[in-house]
């Protein structure tokens, strides 16, 4: 399974991030409907201006995460992983 791939830091902020809607259904559809769909909401939506002194990962970490800034960094979860593809 994806999540243990994950870590706790990790599913933290993406519960803040992740955000799911309930689609129409028709009666009409032949094809089997998707009853929930998630999204994620990128966290630089939340930071209007860059403030002074934010927090930063150290240069290793930063280059493994993909940001210089805790603040902005949002966990992958790669679909094609959690269909076992």
């Amino acid at each position: 399974m994806i999540l243990t791939a994950i870590s706790k830091e990790a599913l933290r902020l993406l519960d803040n991030q992740l955000r799911e809607w309930r689609p129409y259904v028709s009666p009409l559809d032949p094809c089997p409907p998707i009853l929930i769909k998630t999204y994620v909401v990128p966290p630089n939506q939340y930071i209007h201006y860059q403030p002074m002194n934010l927090p930063q990962f150290t240069l290793d970490e930063a280059i493994r995460k993909g940001t210089l800034w805790p603040a902005l960094y949002s966990p992958y979860m790669s679909r094609r992983k959690a269909k076992g593809g």
